[in-house]
């Protein structure tokens, strides 16, 4: 680094006060807090999406719902749509070992099974929302904020400089050159906090969008082949998820996401 920036802004540095440190402090949290969820959010999603698309192919590649549920007993569900088929089976199982009465003792499991069903699956997707937004409030909050927390900390520099000019009398760059400076200062770090976690936000509310529309949509399509007559978890019973299944598709769950 030039010695001459580092003395310039070694001497930014001296010349603030508390209240200028506390902005810098503040811009310096929120900037962290920022680039700590753009780089642990958008790892997250590239490895779910990958992890989305190889489970969504074994699905309906797969024989049967009984090889479904196997699979996705032995590995645990790690994403959307393998946590929404994992939840929706097990409630499906559960109809079909305890039929629902609409005078049940729970509340829960009031309704038919089509509606307990329903509500179970609309809950997993429910908690998946909330999962995939998680942090973006932070991002939203950041972005909104740090311009005005940068424009506070540009304000108490120009009233330094005006300070200046009254005590001095005259308003030569020199009294008022490090104020000012300050206040540009101030000025362009708001901006540099705020414009990554605005950015990141709508790239996160966009991905979080296209999740949550497949996922819909593959509720719908999950939500029929349970509804059509097909059997869980009864090995005698297996119940084509595809109309001409090719010869490596008994495999295709076996060999994992």
């Amino acid at each position: 680094m030039d010695p001459q920036q580092t003395a310039g802004f070694a001497g930014f540095l001296a010349q603030t006060d508390a209240l200028s440190k506390t902005i810098l402090v503040v811009m310096l949290l929120m900037s962290i807090a920022t680039w700590y969820l753009i780089i642990t959010k958008s790892i997250t999603i590239f490895l779910e999406q990958r992890k989305s698309a190889r489970f969504l192919t074994a699905f309906w590649d797969a024989p049967s719902l009984a090889a479904v549920e196997r699979h996705i007993g032995e590995n645990h569900p790690e994403e959307p749509f393998s946590h929404l088929a994992w939840h929706a089976i097990s409630a499906h199982r559960h109809h079909l070992g305890h039929p629902l009465r609409s005078d049940s003792a729970k509340l829960a499991e009031a309704g038919s099974g089509a509606e307990f069903l329903t509500r179970a699956m609309r809950r997993v997707i429910d908690e998946d929302t909330s999962r995939l937004e998680s942090g973006l409030t932070v991002l939203a909050s950041v972005g909104s904020t740090a311009p005005f927390v940068g424009l506070f900390g540009t304000v108490w520099g120009v009233y330094h400089a005006l300070v200046a000019i009254g005590l001095s009398g005259q308003g030569t760059l020199d009294k008022v050159a490090g104020p000012v400076g300050e206040a540009l200062i101030m000025t362009a770090l708001g901006l540099a906090v705020a414009i990554p976690a605005v950015l990141a936000y709508n790239g996160f509310v966009r991905a979080n969008r296209l999740v949550l529309s497949r996922l819909d949509s593959f509720a719908h399509d999950l939500y029929a082949v349970l509804t059509t007559g097909a059997h869980v978890g009864d090995p005698a019973v297996i119940v084509p998820m595809k109309p001409a299944a090719t010869p490596q598709a008994a495999s295709s769950l076996a060999k994992g996401a």
